[in-house]
């Protein structure tokens, strides 16, 4: 079994355009939720979003090439563009052992909106708006920038879909298919399609208080806020890493993937499957109940994944499940839905590494429910040992990965 390590990171999210401003807005509380001003909301019930402010798809990407990818590709470029340059990999990998996981929950959305427009008004349909559509084309487009000729499987679980790439390149790198893969998530959705979609399942807040919209635990918690971006993470086996003389962020140690199998959008209310995923990745890390823990919960500030989340970490942990630091950064980020998971692993990772605990900000009301420790509001500096990161998604999808601070 070969070891697993982290060796670069990349981020555009909505409070940074990269890993560094976006890990300082997490550590200062900075909350990237606000009205939405991409479309016109007056026909809408939900009003606010976590929008990407002032990003520059030209710093990565050709112009000419950026009219050929929706949003959400131009997103994954940028952030594996910036994980591949913090990583220096580029030119110490064998191009037929360097694989690539980047996934999308929804894919091309802005493109088939723009389309179906176009369709019903008797405008031209776009020669690459399949290309641009499609879900895999993030994965294909780094691939093919990066030369990655090795594994590509762009997962698309819903709001688990970043999480489960990275254990499945996790699992891919520590049986010997790759020595380095790119993994990660892309998400751009807010559009008035998928806004109106989501609000019609029940699943956004109608809040249009940005300061009291995505509030994780909280009992006021009335739906999550969507958010946009991506999170592309440099995976490689520890030996190649060290050989190299590559930065370690941290090592992934534990991996779990179950189903609820019980609804397409409603999670199992007492967690069962949640509980057994976060259980695996904590046997497959060799968990032993003494390590300080931190936990990025998935906390989409719903009513019913928080209570469940929450009965899931007392059904693995226990007693210990008050011991341990949980926060959720979608409390800042908002929902990034496909992206959400490599943003939190992140988060997870630099927790880690920094010895600092990122707080759920606009935490107010205490839900009896939700009753441990989500370091509401304020940062907390605590060296932690072990991070879980955790993400659940329509279908009953459940991904959870564990990370060792490097010593």
């Amino acid at each position: 079994m070969k070891r697993v390590v982290i060796t670069g990171l990349g981020a555009i999210t909505p409070i940074g355009n990269d890993v560094d401003t976006t890990w300082e807005s997490m550590k200062n509380g900075v909350c990237g939720i606000d009205t939405i001003t991409k479309f016109d909301v007056s026909t809408t019930k939900a009003k606010v979003a976590a929008e990407v402010k002032n990003f520059d798809p030209t710093k990565y990407i050709d112009k000419r090439e950026c009219r050929r990818m929706d949003l959400f590709c131009q997103y994954a470029l940028a952030a594996a563009a910036q994980a591949v340059e913090d990583s220096g990999i580029e030119g110490k990998v064998e191009p037929e052992r360097f694989g690539v996981y980047v996934g999308s929950g929804v894919g091309g959305i802005t493109t088939f909106y723009e389309q179906s427009v176009n369709l019903y008004t008797d405008k031209n349909i776009s020669p690459f708006f399949i290309p641009m559509m499609i879900g895999n084309i993030a994965a294909g487009n780094v691939a093919i920038r990066f030369k990655a000729k090795g594994p590509c499987l762009p997962v698309v679980t819903a709001c688990s879909t970043s999480t489960h790439a990275l254990g499945e390149a996790f699992r891919a790198i520590k049986y010997g298919q790759a020595d380095a893969i790119i993994a990660g998530g892309a998400e751009a959705t807010i559009t008035p399609l998928a806004v109106k979609g989501f609000t019609s399942c029940k699943a956004l807040t109608l809040s249009d208080d940005p300061k009291r919209a995505s509030i994780p635990f909280d009992k006021e918690r009335s739906g999550f806020v969507m958010g946009e971006g991506a999170g592309v993470l440099i995976l490689e086996e520890y030996e190649h890493a060290k050989a190299r003389g590559a930065k370690i962020y941290a090592e992934i140690v534990g991996y779990g993937n179950t189903c609820d199998a019980h609804h397409i959008t409603a999670p199992d209310p007492e967690g069962v499957g949640a509980a057994r995923c976060v259980r695996l990745a904590l046997e497959e890390a060799g968990y032993e109940g003494t390590e300080e823990l931190y936990i990025n919960a998935h906390g989409t500030s719903t009513s019913l994944n928080d209570a469940g989340e929450t009965k899931a970490f007392k059904e693995v942990l226990g007693e210990r499940a008050y011991k341990a630091h949980i926060s959720s950064t979608k409390s800042m980020t908002g929902h990034m839905l496909g992206a959400t998971g490599a943003v939190e692993a992140i988060a997870a990772t630099l927790a880690l590494k920094d010895g600092i605990i990122p707080p759920t900000v606009n935490y107010q009301v205490p839900d009896p429910e939700c009753d441990l420790d989500y370091t509401p509001n304020k940062a907390v500096q605590v060296q932690a040992d072990l991070a879980l990161s955790t993400t659940f998604g329509f279908g009953g999808h459940n991904a959870c990965i564990a990370l060792k601070a490097i010593k």
